[in-house]
C-alpha cells in the first residue's frame, strides 16, 4: 500500500531553516556514529538486566529478595531497561550503529533488542520508518492511526498503563501489517512465534528454578507491570501535544533532564530526532541544546514528564492537538478511524 509521505512533503518548505539552525561541520559530528559507543549503552543495558536479575533472585546485602525495598525499585528498573531495547533497536532502525551498513551485524543486534523486548524486529522496523514518513496524517502515520487512544476517557487511557497495553498494541500491529506485503507477513510471524518461545522459555526456567514468585519478580512484573508505564510516559512526550499547524511542532520538545536520559536512553528528545534521525541517540542531548535558538524562534516550550501526565490525565487533552490552547472538552471522542 502507497503512503502520503506527509512529514517530509510538510517538512519541505522548512529544509533551509532547519540547514541553518547548526553550522554544517558541528551536524557531521553529531551525525557521526561510533560502534564502540552503541555498543557499550548495549553492555550497560544488559548489565543493568544482569543485575536487576541478580538481586531480585539473590538479594542484595542485609535485603532478603522478596523485601518489597529491594525488589520493587530493581523491578521498576528492569522493567525500564526491558522497555528500553526498543531504543536500541531504533538505532538499527535508522542504521545508527555502525558507519555504514552492515546488513548481518545490524540483523543480529536487531533481533537482539526486539526478543528481549518482546517484539518482532522486522515490524517493528516497518511501522516506526512509516511513522517516520507519514508523520501528521491521521490515516498514513501507523502509530497515530492504530495506536493512539480514539476516546478521550481517563479509564480508557489508564488502561494503557496496564497489561492491557500489550493487547492494545499488538492489536494495532496485527491491523498495520495487514496491508504488508505477504514476504513481510510471514517474516513477521516468524519472529513473533521465536520471541513468544524465548520469553516463555525464560518464564518456564524461573518457575521451575524458583517458582512463581520468582518468575513474578523477574519477568512478570517488570513486563506487565512496568513496562506499559515507561512505553505510556515515553509515547506522551512524542507527539501528543502538538501544533497541528506548523510542522516543525509536530513533535513535543521535552526539558533535558540526565534522569530520563538515563532512563529512556535519550529516547525522550524525540523532537530532535525527528528532525535530524541519522542522529545517533548518545548525541540526541547535544543536538537539543544546540537547537535552542530555533526552538525560540518558532516559540516551541519545553515540557518536563510530571507536566505532561497530570495534563493528560487530569485535564484529560486529547491526543495530537495544540495543549497551550486550553482544556480540551472532557469525555469527548477524539476522531472516528477514519477507513483504510
Amino acid at each position: 500500500m502507497t503512503k502520503s509521505r506527509t512529514y517530509w512533503k510538510s517538512l519541505a518548505a522548512f529544509k533551509q531553516e532547519l540547514g541553518q539552525a547548526i553550522p554544517i561541520e558541528e551536524l557531521r559530528e553529531l551525525h557521526r556514529r561510533r560502534p564502540e559507543v552503541h555498543l557499550l549503552y548495549a553492555a550497560r543495558q544488559f548489565g543493568i538486566i544482569g543485575v536487576c536479575t541478580w538481586g531480585l533472585w539473590n538479594g542484595w546485602g542485609l535485603l532478603d529478595a522478596t523485601n518489597p525495598l529491594l525488589w520493587i525499585p530493581l523491578a521498576i528498573l528492569q522493567g525500564f531497561t526491558f522497555f528500553n531495547m526498543t531504543t536500541l533497536l531504533h538505532e538499527v532502525v535508522h542504521n545508527g550503529v555502525f558507519p555504514t551498513t552492515r546488513p548481518r551485524p545490524e540483523r543480529a543486534l536487531g533481533l537482539a533488542y526486539a526478543i528481549s523486548s518482546g517484539i518482532s524486529a522486522s515490524q517493528f522496523t516497518r511501522w516506526h520508518l512509516d511513522h517516520h514518513d507519514n508523520l501528521g496524517s491521521d490515516e498514513d502515520d501507523p502509530k497515530r492511526h492504530w495506536l493512539s487512544p480514539k476516546r478521550n476517557k481517563r479509564w480508557y487511557k489508564l488502561l494503557y498503563c496496564t497489561p492491557a497495553l500489550m493487547v492494545i498494541y499488538f492489536r494495532a500491529a496485527a491491523n498495520e501489517s495487514a496491508s504488508y506485503e505477504p514476504e513481510l507477513r510471514r517474516t513477521i510471524k516468524r519472529e513473533r512465534l521465536v520471541t513468544m518461545l524465548v520469553q516463555f522459555g525464560v518464564m518456564g526456567l524461573l518457575v521451575w528454578m524458583g517458582g512463581w514468585a520468582l518468575a513474578a519478580r523477574v519477568q512478570l512484573v517488570p513486563y506487565f507491570v512496568v513496562f506499559p508505564v515507561a512505553f505510556t510516559l515515553n509515547r506522551l512526550g512524542q507527539h501528543y501535544n502538538i501544533d497541528p499547524t506548523h510542522p516543525l511542532k509536530w513533535a513535543t520538545l521535552m526539558k533535558a533532564s540526565h534522569l530520563w536520559d538515563f532512563l529512556f536512553v535519550y529516547s525522550n528528545y524525540h523532537l530532535e530526532h525527528h528532525y535530524f534521525p541519522r542522529v545517533p541517540f548518545y548525541n540526541l542531548r547535544k543536538l537539543h541544546f544546540r537547537l535552542q535558538p530555533l526552538y525560540a524562534r518558532v516559540g516551541l516550550r519545553s515540557h518536563t514528564y510530571r507536566e505532561i501526565v497530570w495534563r493528560w490525565f487530569v485535564e484529560n487533552q486529547k491526543p495530537h492537538t495544540d495543549w497551550e490552547a486550553g482544556p480540551t472538552a472532557p469525555d469527548a471522542p477524539v476522531l472516528a478511524r477514519p477507513a483504510r
